[in-house]
């Protein structure tokens, strides 16, 4: 199933399950509006998928902080076995998504518990793959995270980092507004019965990230790191995704200050040499 079949299907369980909303919004607003989310939304599960080895035999791949599932059960649909840890409050969703998704491929291949990172650490020289998708920027401490992901890492293992690009000064603008300097919060998990500290939407740039990952051993794949998402929503109309794709492409490649100030996503590889 490729990425296109798969959010239309995605967009079809939204409108059959009123509780995946407000999460996901693909099917509100303007046309402009879902095109917008749409080619941000495809290409960044495009870009999870050309980073995994579709002739890997049996990878072992952990999603952290998977949410409500919609990565692993895209790779379960193209027959990946994936697990994923949560700690999110709708992760009760999942049950009901995996029986949806059961008409269009193997949702039994996704499997998941709601659990703390720092609780249950994986075993040692386990992975293949780690997902981290809008994760990162809330585990805390993430120098403690970052040495858990390593060592569960096999050799040549892979953390593939799909993250909000913390140098946009337009979204440091709006999440300084919204939440200040206070960038690690505490909050009280009424499933695990404990306190749990958290990064509040803690985003870095990429040097920040490169620089916390080579601290660790990792190796940065330098020909990975992905840029997306510079225009606004009014640029788009009917057919001209690629277009608009393109040239963000070549803002990419050939205007660093806007590369780096003013794209709104950042996905990143490391490696574990």
């Amino acid at each position: 199933m490729d990425v296109n079949q798969f959010y239309q299907l995605l967009c079809n369980e939204i409108e059959l399950t009123p509780g995946l909303y407000p999460y996901y919004k693909l099917n509100e607003g303007n046309e402009s509006r879902r095109r917008w989310r749409k080619v941000y939304f495809t290409q960044r599960l495009e870009y999870i998928n050309r980073h995994i080895d579709q002739f890997l035999s049996n990878p072992t791949i952990l999603d952290c902080g998977c949410g409500y599932g919609s990565t692993c059960l895209f790779l379960a649909m193209n027959n990946i076995e994936t697990e994923g840890i949560t700690l999110e409050y709708y992760a009760d969703l999942i049950a009901g998504r995996k029986s949806f998704w059961s008409q269009f491929g193997n949702s039994a291949l996704f499997s998941y518990r709601y659990e703390n990172l720092f609780d249950n650490p994986p075993a040692e020289n386990s992975l293949d793959y780690i997902i981290l998708q809008d994760t990162l920027h809330h585990i805390e401490p993430i120098d403690v995270g970052l040495s858990i992901f390593y060592n569960a890492l096999k050799k040549n293992g892979k953390l593939i980092l799909v993250e909000i690009n913390g140098a946009s000064l337009l979204e440091s603008f709006i999440f300084f507004l919204k939440r200040g300097n206070k960038k690690i919060i505490e909050f009280y998990d009424e499933k695990l019965d404990k306190m749990i500290t958290m990064g509040n939407e803690y985003f870095r740039s990429e040097n920040h990230w490169k620089k916390m990952f080579a601290d660790k051993g990792f190796t940065c794949e330098e020909d990975a790191i992905h840029y997306i998402r510079y225009f606004m929503p009014f640029s788009f109309r009917k057919n001209n995704e690629n277009e608009i794709i393109r040239k963000e492409q070549h803002i990419s490649l050939h205007y660093p200050l806007l590369k780096k100030y003013g794209f709104f996503g950042l996905n990143m590889v490391f490696t574990k040499k």
